[in-house]
């Protein structure tokens, strides 16, 4: 059983990144305590691992996006966020993972498809990240998800080869963390697949309904990582029942 005191220092760790987000302007306010409240669900579902997954793709998510601003700003190929992100965008990224999280508190009977189904979402929102922040920078060609046509970096639905590759990279990061906290090293396999097909899934809801304006690009984060979370589990279930 989890004492007193490892309840103390999660809450001292969530607290500090909530005021270290909003003190160096990676999150609002509002962002901080929705990117909280995902966290504490994250931990009912998947522990300290839910906690450090969510960490590492924050992380390296605001790596990614601070990566060379200045030539990304060039290339228009970034929004402008001087105040951080706020609530809905911390609630599209990580929003799956807390109701997985929700769920394992709700059925705890099957905690093992909500964990797996935090680490795909997780998986999915970094392979998504690193794909666009970093594939305009360093991809060569660039296409559409649609027509396989070359097409302008930065649209939505637009994919290049290095921009999907650093994409995977993010994915077996999410599963080695995953891997480190559960073991089982066909998972790895899972929430990469996972991770990659929500990211894909991603650039494909843009080329058809973002890019149209039927969807905003918050909607498509959250059913990216819905998409990811549900193929993870669709995989447990074939693979592990």
């Amino acid at each position: 059983m989890i004492g007193f005191n490892v309840y103390f220092l999660l809450a001292v760790f969530l607290l500090t990144g909530m005021v270290c987000s909003v003190w160096f302007k990676k999150l609002t306010a509002w962002g901080a305590i929705a990117g909280g409240l995902c966290a504490l669900l994250a931990f009912a579902g998947a522990g300290f691992t839910g906690i450090g997954m969510m960490t590492a793709f924050f992380v390296a998510g605001t790596a990614a996006t601070s990566w060379r601003r200045a030539d990304k700003k060039k290339l228009e190929t970034t929004e402008a966020d001087h105040a951080g992100r706020n609530a809905g965008q911390v609630l599209a990224n990580s929003g799956v993972a807390a109701i997985a999280g929700a769920l394992a508190l709700l059925f705890p009977a099957y905690i093992n498809w909500w964990s797996l189904a935090i680490a795909a979402c997780f998986s999915s929102a970094t392979a998504d990240t690193l794909a666009s922040e970093l594939g305009t920078l360093y991809g060569q060609r660039f296409y559409n998800i649609i027509t396989w046509k070359p097409d302008q970096r930065g649209l939505d639905g637009v994919v290049s080869l290095e921009g999907t590759f650093l994409g995977v990279l993010g994915s077996v990061l999410i599963a080695l963390m995953y891997y480190a906290g559960f073991g089982g090293a066909w998972y790895i396999m899972i929430i990469v697949v996972a991770g990659t097909a929500g990211n894909l899934a991603d650039s494909i809801l843009g080329a058809v309904l973002e890019r149209k304006g039927f969807l905003k690009n918050d909607a498509v984060n959250f059913l990216n990582t819905l998409i990811a979370a549900l193929i993870a589990i669709a995989l447990q279930a074939i693979f592990f029942s």
